[in-house]
């Protein structure tokens, strides 16, 4: 049974209807519909929505995402133009852009990441963009199209500390997504670099102010920790929740690291209050 501080309200409200029926007219995906996010009703009641682009159907397996699984479908050359249309009806001034990986595709989708921040910038002269970001199975030149878009944000989470990487997302690499975030950083010093990582899957405590410490020595400035959710299915197990005071510690610990920002709760997600969290640091 889940302790009552994981508890949330059902989804409910006029802007939490009119939000979904933009999505459905259209026919937009969101990470906070596909990966069951517990944060849904808040973040749609309040008109925002992180936007998940290239389909539905992500090519890997990671063991703790309820994002479906398999092989991708062709990607659909409109859903830029939609995404930009759906901002505007939505009345967005911060929006989040997201994707499944794409394995399948030879940059990793990062051309359409590209586009779409090209489009929002065109279209919609006062939107801030942060985009989150899968490893593009480390290609520089992919990453590279997606920071020349200049996003004002660009998040890459690592999700979990180097030991479980196997267990946790065994065809990603834990150095790999370091090098990301320190790639972003030599590239254009002047984007907002963020990154995050879940709790609960067996790690120790050790273990968790050392990934915080690595991921600050990318040069990482804003940090998001959650707890893990196991969603459905065969999902990774929950080993463990941790306490509201203990996400409080690790909020203290990360202040005293140097990030600018530290979002630390059982509820937590990379994308929630990312509006606020772009302000406090100074955005």
């Amino acid at each position: 049974m889940r302790p009552p501080w994981l508890k949330v309200k059902l989804p409910s409200g006029k802007n939490f209807t009119e939000i979904k029926s933009i999505l459905r007219e259209e026919q937009l995906h969101t990470v906070c519909e596909e990966a069951l996010c517990p944060n849904i009703g808040e973040c749609f009641e309040q008109r925002t929505a992180t936007f998940l682009i290239l389909g539905d159907i992500c090519s890997r397996q990671c063991g703790f995402c309820a994002v479906r699984k398999g092989q991708p479908s062709v990607a659909d050359a409109g859903e830029p133009q939609r995404i930009a249309a759906a901002i505007l009806k939505m009345k967005l001034t911060y929006v989040v852009i997201t994707s499944v990986t794409r394995d399948d595709l030879s940059d990793g989708g990062a051309s359409v990441y590209a586009e779409v921040i090209t489009l929002i910038r065109k279209h919609i002269k006062d939107c801030k963009v942060e985009v989150l970001i899968p490893d593009f199975a480390g290609s520089s030149a992919a990453l590279e199209s997606v920071i020349y878009a200049r996003p004002d944000v660009i998040n890459h989470n690592v999700e979990t500390v180097s030991r479980l990487y196997l267990q946790v997302r065994p065809t990603a690499n834990y150095r790999r997504s370091l090098r990301i975030l320190e790639q972003i950083h030599q590239k254009d010093p002047s984007l907002g670099i963020k990154s995050g990582f879940m709790v609960g899957l067996g790690e120790t405590w050790d273990e968790i102010l050392g990934v915080m410490r690595d991921i600050r020595n990318a040069h990482c400035d804003t940090l998001t920790i959650g707890q893990y959710l196991s969603p459905r299915g065969n999902a990774l197990p929950i080993h463990r929740y941790y306490t509201p005071d203990e996400f409080e510690r690790l909020r203290l610990e990360g202040e005293r690291m140097g990030f600018h920002h530290v979002a630390s709760g059982p509820l937590v997600r990379s994308s929630y209050h990312a509006k606020m969290q772009f302000k406090n640091r100074g955005g």
